[in-house]
C-alpha cells in the first residue's frame, strides 16, 4: 500500500502517531533501519518534537499539535518494555550528529542511544562513516516480525506485505547489520560523538 503523507496528515500529526500503535501492540521482532534521524521508538520528546516539527513544516501542515504528537510517540516507544519483544536497530552514523534537532536535544537524544543500548532485549549497530558497503544507504525502513516492511518515502509511507518484497528488506537488513558496530564498540562511537556536545 502507497499512501501520500498529504493523505495522511488531514486527521492531525498526533493521530498519525497513534495510529501505529495496533501494528506495534502486535508486533513481536523489530528490526529498524534508519539513514536520517534516530529511529520514533528511541527518540526523547525533544528530539521528536524537533522531528515531527520538521516534518510539519515541509509538507505544510499546521504546527499545532507539535507537543501533542511528540508525547504520542514517546507513548508507544513504551512498547520498548514489554516482555516477548526483541529490537534491532540498525543507523547511519550520521543519525549521531546535530541536524534536524539542535546541539542539546541531540546530546540528550545521544544519553539515550546508551541507556537504550544496554537493555538485553536491544540490539544497536552503528554503521561508521565511511565504512566499505555491499548496500548503499536506503530509505528508512522497518520489519514487523516477517509480516511487513514500512517504509517511509519523502512523499508517502509504503507498506509492503507480499513474501519476496519482504525477503529483499530482510537480505537489505542483514547486510547493513554486518557492516555496522554493535555491543560496546557502537556504545563508543555514541560515546565518541556525545563528547563533541559536552
Amino acid at each position: 500500500m502507497y499512501v501520500q503523507w498529504k493523505r495522511l496528515n488531514r486527521a492531525g500529526l498526533t493521530r498519525l502517531q497513534n495510529e501505529i500503535v495496533p501494528l506495534l501492540d502486535r508486533t513481536r521482532s523489530f528490526r529498524v533501519y534508519c539513514s536520517h534521524v534516530v529511529p520514533g521508538l528511541l527518540q526523547t520528546h525533544d528530539y521528536a518534537a524537533a522531528v515531527i516539527a520538521a516534518y510539519g513544516a515541509f509538507h505544510g501542515t499546521p504546527d499545532t499539535d507539535v507537543d501533542s504528537a511528540a508525547r504520542a510517540r514517546l507513548a508507544r516507544s513504551r512498547v520498548l518494555g514489554r516482555r516477548g519483544r526483541t529490537f534491532a536497530f540498525v543507523l547511519e552514523e550520521s543519525v549521531l550528529r546535530p541536524g534536524v534537532a539542535n546541539v542539546a536535544t541531540t546530546a540528550a537524544q545521544l544519553d539515550r542511544l546508551q541507556e537504550v543500548a544496554d537493555l538485553p532485549h536491544v540490539s544497536l549497530g552503528i554503521i561508521p562513516a565511511g565504512a566499505a558497503r555491499p548496500l548503499w544507504s536506503t530509505e528508512s525502513f522497518t520489519l514487523y516480525d516477517d509480516a511487513q516492511v514500512g517504509i517511509e518515502l519523502l512523499s508517502a509511507r509504503v507498506t509492503v506485505t507480499a513474501p519476496g518484497e519482504i525477503a529483499v528488506y530482510e537480505r537489505a537488513f542483514a547486510q547493513l547489520s554486518a557492516i555496522a558496530a554493535h555491543g560496546p564498540t557502537a556504545r563508543a562511537r555514541i560515546a565518541r560523538v556525545r563528547e563533541a556536545y559536552s
